[in-house]
């Protein structure tokens, strides 16, 4: 009972939110990287500062296709 409890919990939630938004900003960066694309601190701080999910989905998507990591951030 506890446990289905702790899951509806909006501190459960919280930290649901809080993971997939860390996961996809390392993702992004990851996909640059292995691209061998080099990553500028400023978008490095840029993508680890976003804490929007929608947002980081489209640089996730933009950096499978970028030349430039400054491309995640084209038509901002």
């Amino acid at each position: 009972m506890a446990i289905q409890y702790f899951r509806r919990h909006p501190l459960a939630e919280q930290v649901r939110a809080e993971g997939r938004i860390q996961e996809r900003q390392e993702m992004t960066l990851r996909v640059l990287e292995w691209r061998g694309i080099p990553v500028p601190d400023s978008v490095r701080e840029r993508v680890l500062a976003c804490e929007d999910l929608g947002r980081l989905e489209v640089w996730a998507q933009r950096a499978v296709h970028a030349t430039d990591a400054v491309e995640l951030f084209a038509c901002e």
